[in-house]
């Protein structure tokens, strides 16, 4: 008798999962749309040209993937003392650092960080709403 393979798929709305290749460079360019349409909805954030604008996105979306999930588990006690307003400070902080590492990306002051944040929270929570969750794992939240 043969054996019977089962292959687990991912589904997605469009069927199968997108390969990772597709998902990285997906998630790369939502970034880098999420990081220019910063720029242009807030006076206090600068990008030099597409170049700083995609090292910005690249940056951030390997701080989101890597460093912010051992923030958010380190900072599990304040966010739950909190009510998960810590993990907007985290959430923050990656965009501090992307600030801090990418030149030609720039924002000036704590409340355009602020704002900043709030405005891709407001857009991953659309994107969420329409399903494109699965295509953007590692953009900030």
């Amino acid at each position: 008798m043969g054996t019977v393979q089962r292959q687990h798929l991912t589904a997605s709305p469009w069927g199968r999962s997108p390969s990772l290749p597709v998902r990285l460079a997906s998630s790369w360019l939502t970034n880098a749309l999420l990081l220019g349409l910063v720029a242009a909805a807030l006076d206090d954030v600068r990008v030099d040209d597409g170049w700083a604008l995609l090292a910005a996105a690249a940056v951030f979306g390997v701080l989101n993937t890597v460093l912010k999930p051992i923030l958010r588990f380190a900072t599990l006690p304040l966010a739950i003392l909190t009510l998960g307003i810590a993990w907007f400070f985290v959430s923050l902080l990656m965009l501090a650092i992307t600030n801090w590492l990418v030149s030609g990306f720039t924002i000036h002051g704590f409340w355009t960080f602020v704002w900043a944040t709030v405005v891709i929270w407001a857009v991953n929570v659309v994107l969420d709403l329409i399903g494109l969750r699965g295509l953007r794992r590692t953009a900030a939240r």
